[in-house]
């Protein structure tokens, strides 16, 4: 058993989405996957492993932010083999391209976090997604009738969701981020470094430009589109 899910080996699948809120993941669990069972509620942190379509899918919460993401991505990886994970967020967007309840399906991260650069000995890394991920993504986006648009593109993964120094990130949106959340670019890496696969999908909740915001039950409880994308791409060939 690790350390911060506790689930006993065999219990949690090679496939794993992988939202933030728990709660979203008990909302993923009661009403994607069939025969779901808690493996884990650690920390209130909770983990559940269903079938989807037949396949063997587990649901994890992994908390707000790159260190604790981090920390469940980890053991995720290290203590139950995980193949695959499949973040299902939110973001919020920082150009007028995107639209509320748009999907951003992440073909890299920038940050402003000092993780990577510790572990690189600060030289910059560029975090990106595993490519079969993202182009089964973008197919199962194309053959689903959805109400919003689909972006490929890059996130940046903030440090800081009220930041005191909101003009830093203007950089970033001039050079192509389309939203910003606090999980993808330390992901990406801790992926890389153990040979596995990942990928970010995120629904735009709130809007950095125009101000419009979702509620937090609606951001538990609405963003089924890009959890369909994600079992699709997670689940493929």
């Amino acid at each position: 058993m690790s350390t911060h899910i506790a689930a006993a080996p065999g219990q949690i699948a090679p496939v794993v989405l992988f939202p933030g809120d728990p709660l979203r993941a008990k909302w993923i669990a009661e009403n994607f996957l069939e025969g779901a069972e808690l493996y884990s509620e650690v920390r209130g942190m909770l983990g559940f492993t269903g079938t989807w379509q037949g396949h063997r899918v587990s649901v994890q919460g992994s908390g707000m932010g790159q260190p604790s993401m981090s920390i469940y991505a980890n053991e995720l990886f290290q203590d139950y083999d995980v193949q695959a994970v499949v973040r299902v967020g939110s973001c919020g967007a920082l150009t007028e391209k995107v639209g509320m309840r748009d999907i951003i399906i992440a073909n890299g991260a920038c940050t402003d976090s000092g993780i990577n650069r510790i572990r690189f000995h600060g030289q910059d890394y560029a975090p990106v997604a595993d490519f079969s991920l993202l182009r089964r993504a973008v197919e199962a986006s194309e053959r689903m009738d959805l109400e919003h648009a689909v972006h490929v593109g890059l996130l940046f993964s903030s440090d800081q969701f009220y930041s005191t120094r909101p003009e830093l990130t203007e950089p970033f949106v001039q050079h192509g981020a389309l939203a910003v959340e606090m999980e993808t670019s330390a992901l990406y890496t801790l992926a890389v470094y153990y040979g596995r696969r990942a990928l970010s999908i995120c629904t735009v909740s709130d809007h950095l430009v125009t101000h419009e915001e979702t509620t937090a039950l609606e951001r538990e409880q609405s963003f089924g589109d890009m959890v369909r994308i994600a079992l699709e791409a997670a689940t493929a060939g």
